[in-house]
């Protein structure tokens, strides 16, 4: 794809001064806190809010240089500690407070910046994360001065993009992102004569003991986290409660947000379904012709993190200088455009901008998924492909399997699971990993060498049909890229806690080796397979300590500590075609 034209940007021409520690009140009465960053100069400016948990001296928009950045060029950029975290008052409980419930933090602030003498009131909110989902939640609630919004890697449902995942607990994330965020704000939690103790408690378990914390059994009640993150205990308590989750749920409000909204997020970032499902969303069903039609999107070979778009590295894979965004500069045509009515021709480019890895370009598109997408069934097959040495070395190919074709069977012992090499994560080490080590103790499926390039662009899916000796178990699915040298390289993946295979909300186990279709979300990619490359599906039951180790009982989540073994199968002969479905995209 042609690159688009690099278009000037406004050059600085304000000094800054800074307010700190200014009150917020809120509808409640809590008082929260803010920093605020002002042109130093006479008049009214546009106003740009991040609200987040990770204290508002050193956050992810103090990292990039934000307040300085937006500051000398006519913004006003406000930090603000949300309820509960550091200098603000009231209590911290995820997500909480942050939306459309009794308290509407989100939206008091927002019309608390417009009514200020520094303010023009348009306001525009920034940051991702848990920043992102502080934008997300606020979008519904629709206060009359806030204009647009730039959001970097959130979710747009909780429970199956931030603390689960299809029934598996995303353990790897939650486990360390929980006691960061209690060991960062313990002040809060404790008596002043207990925060050394609980500190150096919880600075161990993070610095020196965190694997072993992961293999701690029960999950829950977990033992640090039970007097000092009632939450984290409180989610664990509701693995499938939809009524818990659902006052939250972002996806379920798509229809009541009516404001621009540039979603931005990573192919190997652990919100990557959110950003996408939260474009998708706002897209086909927001409030009004004017959300519908100005949302974009943009992801890019990143992983998750403020700092992350301006590398080319993620994992072991150089993605080459053409991955590299300067955040700052990509959100200030955004404002430019929507806060001080600048026409800068950002709303002329398509609506969606995906790198495609392998080609490592960017890549224009009207839609997303893409138009011209074809969905095509790839077969799990019987033979040898001669690629690697693992437990049963099959082939993969468009072709229907036939009807003599055996199954693949495979022991696994949830004290001895598959390890997790990368991925779609956080907390723990993310990206595209060489996936080899994994790959020999699970099932594949690959490809002969390609005889042509071949793009896939879009959300891929797994279907299995497979049985287990235990009546729960966990069905892992890896799409990766082999190159000719081996090199095998996870492009995405999913999982799917068998007993929720029928409803999130609802669980029902398995007969003992009876014969499911298990329909696997194996989230998005966009990447082409050169020529000589393979196409590989990698299936096993663990990936841990990213996802938590179903212990194959069937028992209450998280309240056992002795799990056993089972023997999982995988069909693919005529009748019961196990296959995965490719997104591929033609050339233009």
């Amino acid at each position: 794809m042609a690159r688009r034209k690099t278009l000037k940007l406004s050059e600085p021409t304000y000094d800054i001064t800074v307010e700190k520690n200014v009150i917020v009140p809120m509808r409640d009465g809590t008082r929260l806190v803010a920093d605020v960053y002002r042109p130093k100069a006479r008049g009214a400016f546009p106003v740009l809010i991040e609200r987040t948990p990770y204290n508002k001296d050193v956050c992810p928009e103090i990292q990039l240089k934000s307040p300085e950045y937006y500051g000398s060029r006519g913004y006003v950029t406000i930090i603000q500690d949300t309820r509960g975290r550091f200098a603000s008052g009231g209590e911290f409980y995820p997500f909480e407070d942050d939306g459309w419930g009794p308290n509407r933090d989100g939206y008091d602030t927002i019309e608390w910046a417009a009514a200020q003498p520094w303010s023009n009131g348009k306001v525009g909110t920034i940051g991702g994360s848990y920043s992102g989902a502080t934008q997300y939640r606020l979008a519904p609630t629709r206060p009359p001065h806030l204009t647009a919004m730039f959001v970097r890697e959130s979710s747009s449902d909780y429970n199956n993009e931030w603390v689960y995942r299809n029934g598996a607990f995303e353990l790897g994330f939650m486990l360390s992102w929980a006691t960061g965020v209690v060991l960062n704000n313990i002040e809060h939690l404790v008596p002043p004569d207990a925060v050394a103790r609980e500190r150096g408690i919880l600075q161990k378990a993070r610095e020196a003991d965190l694997e072993s914390w992961f293999k701690h059994l029960p999950l829950n009640p977990y033992p640090v986290l039970a007097r000092l993150g009632v939450w984290y205990n409180d989610m664990l308590d509701h693995p499938d409660d939809g009524p818990y989750w659902w006052r939250w749920n972002i996806a379920h409000q798509h229809r009541e947000i009516d404001i621009p909204v540039y979603h931005l997020g990573g192919w190997y970032d652990i919100f990557q379904r959110g950003t996408l499902e939260n474009f998708k969303g706002v897209a086909a069903y927001g409030r009004s012709d004017r959300a519908r039609q100005f949302q974009k999107l943009i992801v890019g070979p990143w992983v998750h993190g403020p700092l992350q778009t301006a590398v080319s590295k993620a994992g072991d894979v150089d993605f080459g200088p053409d991955a590299i965004v300067d955040l700052n500069p990509l959100r200030l045509r955004w404002f430019d455009y929507w806060l001080k009515g600048i026409d800068n021709g950002i709303m002329d480019e398509p609506p969606v901008r995906v790198f495609v890895m392998g080609a490592n370009a960017w890549r224009d598109e009207d839609a997303w998924p893409p138009k011209n997408v074809r969905y095509t069934p790839y077969y799990l097959h019987s033979g040898r492909s001669g690629s690697i040495r693992s437990l049963n070395d099959g082939t993969l190919s468009p072709l229907t399997p036939p009807a003599t074709d055996s199954p693949d069977s495979f022991v696994y012992d949830p004290m001895r699971p598959v390890p997790n090499r990368g991925g779609a994560t956080l907390g723990i080490p993310g990206g595209p990993f060489d996936q080899r080590p994994a790959d020999e103790l699970s099932l594949t499926y690959t490809t002969p060498p390609l005889m042509e390039d071949l793009t896939v662009i879009g959300p891929v899916t797994c279907i299995l049909y497979a049985m287990s000796s235990a009546p729960d178990t966990d069905w892992v699915v890896k799409l990766c890229d082999v190159a000719p040298n081996g090199f095998s390289m996870l492009l995405t993946d999913g999982i799917l806690r068998a007993r929720y295979r029928e409803s999130r909300e609802r669980q029902t186990l398995m007969t003992s080796n009876r014969v499911y279709r298990f329909e696997v979300d194996v989230w998005a990619t966009a990447h082409v397979f050169k020529k000589g490359h393979r196409v590989r599906v990698v299936v096993t039951s663990s990936n841990f300590p990213r996802f938590d180790r179903n212990l194959n009982t069937g028992g209450p989540f998280g309240k056992e500590v002795v799990g056993t073994t089972a023997v999982n199968t995988v069909f693919h002969d005529s009748v019961r075609a196990s296959y995965v479905v490719l997104p591929v995209v033609g050339e233009e």
